[in-house]
């Protein structure tokens, strides 16, 4: 098996505004077995994920309960995923 180029960098697309950013500086929200929708801090959970972006507007309640709704196919009530809106990236 081939080694990873040291200068490999993970990329995902944010569910809600559809930006392509390093894995690393996104927040991932899982679809575990039983239907139950929640944030994956680890990254590592099983399940369906998708990712969400630090921007604010991404990360408004209605805006980002729309978009896991698409991505993973359940429904969530706004407010129901509590992600805390950041005004500059980590």
């Amino acid at each position: 098996m081939p080694k990873r180029r040291p200068d490999h960098i993970p990329m995902r697309t944010c569910a809600a505004c559809r930006a392509v950013r390093p894995k690393r500086s996104m927040t991932r929200v899982v679809r575990s077995g039983d239907g139950s929708i929640t944030l994956d801090p680890s990254g590592k959970a099983a399940g369906r994920g998708t990712y969400i972006c630090e921007d604010p507007a991404c990360r408004e309640p209605r805006r980002l309960a729309e978009a896991v709704k698409r991505a993973l196919g359940a429904a969530v009530e706004p407010g129901m995923l509590s992600l805390e809106v950041t005004d500059a990236p980590t």
